[in-house]
């Protein structure tokens, strides 16, 4: 990793990148002819190749021939993302370009934003359920405030799901994996009348998992999932359109637990079939001892309605939004099953501490956005609009555990003299009584935005935007003691354990962008583009709240200069970039050990600076051969020198699919991804290598492959899937403790067959 920033190191590598592709990609020969790709980056369809931004597109065939159904790793295949996996949903985030929101608070918003059918996502871990019927995936890198607001300053990730026919058709898709897990997908859409087309898809995916709990026999960090998605494309009148979406999904996952992979703190004994010997990090550790299953229990209620309006020439759009997210979190703190479940202290020589958190959270979201565009080939085109965004949150968190002593006052152990507080009884400094907190927020968005293009000859267009936000932030928080001696412990970090705090603030912002973009011929294109982004205040909302979390954390800033170049011919497109970004006031975990305990808080984490260059293509070598690849060099790093968690300096992509048609007009098709990830740190800011070994994550490559028949017509098809085929295993995430990971099903190689009905 980085130790110092170079100011300048990418700025001639990204130069010389973009001059040379300049220069030899239109020679080359022309042998086959690329489907355009359009997408919405700008929040109307455009070709990819006409839109002055950093996108990675994810298609229908590359996310189906990859076989994913997540972020986790669909994310493998765009390089400059990288995600931290939590215990549960809520708890894990996304970073583009190494920034990114890490935060435990539910007074914290991303800086990253995830949209689905033009719909901001509250929180980051809305998206992290399970992906379906998807259309396509656009990951915009870069602040995005003007058109997409505050929680786009590092970037945007679109998703977009497939609308529903006028014919008749459909599909069922069911795959099968070692260790008992499947998947199952079904769709039908077609026209239901003359003006309305309609489309239902229904998904259910079962996995029992692929770590072995020796206390209780049972596999774990699997999922029990359902979804469905009914969709109503409705043409109101001749100038007006309805396009209604209702969802539901549900799951349960024993997802995630965090594996022992490193020699662990002598003071918390550990089940001998699952203590890591030796200081390295064990990557090969898939056992746990847990006498209390990690999990999550997961469901979604959406309801959107689009309503778009020709006026003349121009498109008036609405999107009415409501969502309720309901995220339970059960997780296994202690690590082991020799824990004391006791209301007296017990011999620290003898019996390991217990540690059991449950924590309920919804989440209510209203939003409204409403745009004007006008036509999208005039000298001066434009969008003016305004958004309005309500998240109501509630979550109450219960830390149950035992309580230990020291040698000292292990024989006192009856109810009179725990009692007395003249005896000074406490637990030992690394254990935790009971307590449960209640907390809620509320968080109000306005805002209106601006944003075009003024082509100010044929071929040189000036790029601008400007948006005004509003942001009203309040909470509620007040933590009781469960404990019925009145004892402390870390969990609870001051001597008063029943806390009632709350508190509100409000901020504005004015966020834009300038540009330049030249059209040096009909398949080179330049831009230039300075743009600021936003995102909102916070407050450090958590179980372990005291006085020093109740002042409100400031906004974050950025200020990003991007030099882009794309290229787009019959048979190849390609992208190209070089970014410098600035933020003040970064949002970030940190550390408090103030009062002799060790506790994560959120804060303002200092000034961030991130650079690099980063490559996209895609490629139809021949009218059989496909290949789609992308690139990440970057530095990210505080201005005082600490690198950033979740920034590998290097990442890369390659895909391939390899098609060979038969006589019969049936086919196989090969299909290989090969993706790299550096090493990368995943502690709090601040922490090092050399301070902290344990947070450096190791580089890893996977290779996946797949062999897929296709019948004539695509009638239907049977694939042979490999995945980690080299079997390397990696870490996504260090959780703390010195020893604790994130060890994901795909660190290890394993098969399955798919199978898909086409009609």
């Amino acid at each position: 990793m980085a130790n110092q920033k170079s100011s300048n190191r990418l700025l001639p590598l990204a130069l010389a990148i973009q001059t040379g592709v300049l220069l030899q990609i239109p020679t080359m020969a022309q042998a086959a002819v690329l489907e355009e790709v359009v997408v919405t980056a700008q929040k109307r369809e455009q070709k990819l190749s006409d839109v002055p931004i950093a996108v990675s597109v994810l298609g229908t065939e590359q996310i189906d021939s990859s076989f994913s159904n997540n972020l986790e790793s669909l994310q493998l295949l765009v390089p400059s993302v990288s995600i931290r996996t939590g215990n549960t949903t809520r708890n894990s985030a996304l970073t583009v370009r190494g920034i990114g929101t890490i935060s435990f608070s539910i007074g914290a918003e991303p800086s990253v934003s995830t949209v689905v059918d033009n719909v901001v996502l509250g929180r980051s871990g809305q998206a992290f359920g399970d992906l379906y019927d998807l259309e396509r995936i656009e990951v915009l890198r870069g602040p995005q405030g003007t058109l997409f607001g505050k929680n786009a300053s590092a970037g945007v990730v679109n998703m977009v799901t497939k609308r529903p026919t006028e014919e008749f058709e459909g599909y069922v898709d069911m795959s099968f994996f070692q260790d008992d897990e499947y998947k199952l997908k079904t769709r039908v859409s077609g026209s239901l009348t003359d003006s309305i087309n309609a489309s239902v898809t229904v998904m259910d995916a079962e996995f029992d998992g692929y770590i072995d709990n020796v206390f209780t026999n049972e596999k774990v960090n699997g999922y029990d999932k359902q979804g469905i998605r009914a969709m109503f494309d409705v043409r109101v009148s001749d100038d007006t359109n309805a396009l209604i979406i209702v969802e539901d999904y549900d799951a349960s996952n024993d997802c995630c637990v965090d594996l022992v992979a490193r020699t662990t703190n002598a003071s918390r004994p550990l089940d001998s079939s699952v203590f890591v010997s030796g200081s390295g990090l064990d990557l090969d550790q898939r056992r746990v001892d847990n006498d209390f299953t990690t999990r999550t229990e997961d469901s979604t209620t959406a309801f959107s309605i689009q309503l778009v309006k020709d006026i003349g020439d121009y498109s008036l759009t609405s999107i009415t939004a409501k969502r309720t997210w309901n995220n339970t979190e059960f997780r296994e703190g202690d690590f082991t099953s020799q824990n004391g479940d006791l209301a007296a202290p017990v011999d620290f020589s003898t019996v390991g501490f217990q540690l059991h958190d449950v924590g309920p959270q919804e989440w209510r979201q209203f939003s409204q956005e409403v745009r004007l565009a006008s036509p999208g080939d005039e000298t001066l085109n434009w969008q003016v609009g305004a958004f309005y965004w309500d998240i109501d949150s509630a979550r109450n968190f219960t830390r149950d555990a035992s309580c230990q002593v020291t040698d000292d006052n292990t024989a006192i152990v009856d109810a009179a003299n725990l009692a007395d507080p003249s005896l000074g009884l406490t637990c030992l400094q690394n254990d935790i009584v009971s307590a449960t907190a209640y907390m809620s927020t509320n968080f109000q968005n306005y805002a209106v935005f601006g944003d075009g293009s003024f082509d100010i000859t044929d071929s040189l267009s000036l790029l601008f935007g400007l948006r005004y936000t509003e942001d009203e932030v309040s909470f509620k928080h007040n933590r009781r003691n469960n404990d019925e001696f009145g004892r402390r412990g870390v969990g609870v970090r001051q001597a008063a354990l029943d806390t009632d705090f709350s508190d509100s603030t409000s901020e504005e912002n004015l966020s834009g962008k300038l540009g330049l973009q030249m059209n040096i011929n009909e398949q080179n294109m330049v831009y230039a583009t300075y743009a600021t982004g936003y995102k909102g205040p916070a407050f450090n909302v958590f179980y372990n709240m005291s006085e020093n979390d109740v002042n409100p954390i400031n906004p974050e800033e950025s200020e990003s200069l991007e030099l882009g170049y794309k290229y787009t011919g019959e048979s190849m497109s390609l992208s190209a970039a070089y970014y410098s970004t600035e933020i003040e006031d970064f949002q970030a975990n940190d550390f408090d050990v103030s009062d002799g305990t060790t506790t994560t808080g959120f804060t303002n984490g200092g000034d961030v600076e991130t650079e690099g260059v980063e490559l996209d293509f895609l490629w139809q070598a021949t009218d059989s051969l496909r290949l789609s690849g992308g690139f990440s060099a970057s530095d990210a790093e505080t201005t005082l020198g600490d690198d950033l968690p979740f920034a590998p300096d290097l990442k890369y992509s390659l895909s391939g699919d390899y098609a060979i048609p038969m006589s019969g007009g049936d086919e196989w098709v090969i299909n290989a991804s090969y993706i790299y990830t550096d090493e990368q740190l995943s502690g709090n800011i601040g922490q090092d290598e050399e301070s902290n070994p344990e947070v450096l994550l190791p580089d890893y490559s996977i290779l996946n492959a797949s062999l897929t028949y296709r019948a004539p017509d695509d009638q239907y098809s049977i694939a042979l899937v490999g995945k980690n085929l080299t079997d390397e295993s990696y870490a996504t995430t260090y959780s703390g403790d010195g020893f604790r990971y994130q060890i994901p099903r795909d660190a290890e190689r394993y098969f399955g067959v798919n199978f898909k009905f086409n009609f």
